[in-house]
């Protein structure tokens, strides 16, 4: 076969970012998923168990409304920490699949699932890992919150930075948060009577009624959507780049890198579209707690803008949101063709999230940080270190 040919069908675009720069290799059904970090800084405190926090907030089978599949997703650091600190070179992480079941793929290869990438990759490569999604499957997405916890150690080491996740709607069904920048990890991850918050909104009421929701699309047999809200606090201004590097361009590609994201928006969102500059408009103002080379900083009154100006940070909190779709494999029959363009009907057998939210939040918390701590390592480049 001719060199040429051969390159045009290789599978590219394993390699997210400049500075700090994460590649990941792995699918559904193989061995395990690894991830190798380039632009790690030396010295930072790094253990597998600090990597096992976010991965068991995203594993499957950690309660009633996500995926039975049961991986403990145990990390084993392979490359570039000694004695319990990064070195300098290349971070490598493996987290090794224990508990696939191919076979519950073996009915459907020749069928195209509703919703999923199955005829997207024969149409691309004439080929594909019909188990479980292969190279296109959320299972994917462990080396990616592995390589997020290095990046939130980053940046709370270098400015107190914080990125945390929530769910904000699971349906009809919409939390009102008055304060993102002032939600806790507590929050998100426990209810106040102590209980795990499973579904994963600082709302306890809400959540109870977002339970409910997901349990009874379950046993329809069914699936439903919602909506993330991630916010990066005590992030400093001037990260970010003005032209086709924008800071929310690439928060932007971060997220709708992740499987089921349909829509990303940041501040006031697509709230803008119905309103006059002088209401959407934030005023300027001194921030006297805050000062800066002697004088009174700089801030804004309210924070519409969702802490990016001209896609550079302003120093206030940035928010996001992210729309994820319901999980497109059902247990229920639907119609669709097989390979050959031939009409059948498909039932997927494997074990799915009846709603993606809940573990969707670590993901969208990882690749947040991922961004901002390759905008800081660019920024301070540049300044000269």
């Amino acid at each position: 076969m001719d060199s040429a040919v051969t390159l045009c069908g290789t599978m590219a675009g394993n390699s997210f970012g400049q500075a700090f720069r994460i590649t990941t290799a792995g699918e559904s059904h193989g061995p395990g998923n690894v991830v190798i970090i380039d632009g790690v800084p030396p010295g930072v405190p790094l253990t597998e168990a600090d990597l096992l926090v976010d991965l068991q907030r995203r594993r499957p089978g950690q309660s009633k409304i996500v995926t039975q599949r049961q991986e403990d997703d145990i990390p084993e650091i392979l490359a570039g920490v000694f004695e319990g600190r990064t070195t300098g070179t290349s971070v490598a992480i493996l987290i090794r699949n224990a508990d696939q079941r191919s076979r519950d793929y073996d009915d459907i290869k020749d069928k195209y699932r509703p919703g999923h990438a199955d005829y997207s990759f024969d149409a691309k490569y004439g080929f594909r890992d019909y188990r479980g999604g292969g190279r296109s499957s959320a299972r994917e997405t462990t080396a990616r919150v592995a390589a997020g916890v290095v990046a939130k150690k980053i940046l709370h080491q270098a400015f107190g930075g914080e990125v945390i996740g929530y769910v904000v709607q699971v349906g009809d069904i919409r939390a009102t948060i008055a304060e993102p920048a002032a939600v806790t990890m507590t929050q998100v991850e426990t209810l106040p009577n102590g209980e795990p918050n499973i579904v994963r909104c600082p709302d306890p009421d809400v959540a109870v009624r977002m339970v409910e929701l997901i349990e009874s699309v379950r046993k329809e047999g069914d699936s439903i959507g919602g909506a993330a809200e991630i916010v990066a606090k005590n992030i400093p201004a001037g990260l970010g780049e003005p032209v086709f590097d924008k800071l929310k361009a690439d928060l932007a590609k971060a997220l709708f890198s992740l499987p089921a994201v349909l829509g990303v928006e940041y501040g006031i969102g697509f709230g803008c579209v119905t309103m006059r500059g002088s209401e959407h408009n934030d005023h300027f103002i001194a921030d006297t707690a805050h000062p800066r080379d002697g004088h009174a900083g700089i801030t804004t009154d309210s924070n519409r803008h969702g802490g990016m100006l001209g896609g550079i940070s302003t120093g206030l909190p940035i928010v996001l949101r992210a729309a994820v779709k319901p999980t497109s494999s059902l247990p229920i029959e639907q119609p669709t063709v097989t390979r050959t363009g031939e009409a059948t009907t498909i039932r997927t057998k494997g074990r799915h999230d009846p709603c993606l939210l809940p573990r969707f939040i670590p993901m969208a918390e990882a690749m947040v940080a991922i961004v901002i701590a390759d905008h800081w390592l660019r920024w301070k480049g540049q300044a000269g270190g």
